[in-house]
């Protein structure tokens, strides 16, 4: 058993910046939800792997989840425009 601890420094979590980028991805901005989603699975790696600060996991992952909503939500917004805006286009078609 090796009782060496390594002296490299952990890096600071960036959980609450993770947390924002969600809510802003919901609210105004799918790029915001993009970021939180991408960093907040590269965070919750290093986490898992020890090069960051685990204390800020449950920041990380409810950002990272309303990221994946966030983009969910933008997703289903095109093709709602996409299906509604083809039937509008359809009857404009039709003469009605």
């Amino acid at each position: 058993m090796n009782d060496f601890q390594s002296t490299a420094p952990v890096k600071a979590h960036r959980g609450v910046m993770l947390l924002i980028f969600g809510i802003l991805g919901i609210l105004c901005c799918v790029i915001f939800g993009i970021l939180a989603w991408v960093m907040g699975q590269s965070d919750l790696k290093a986490m898992a792997e020890g090069r960051m600060d685990p204390s800020g996991e449950g920041l990380t992952k409810a950002g990272k989840i309303l990221g994946i909503i966030g983009c969910a939500f933008a997703i289903l917004s095109i093709l709602w425009v996409l299906f509604f805006g083809g039937l509008a286009a359809l009857g404009a078609m039709r003469g009605h």
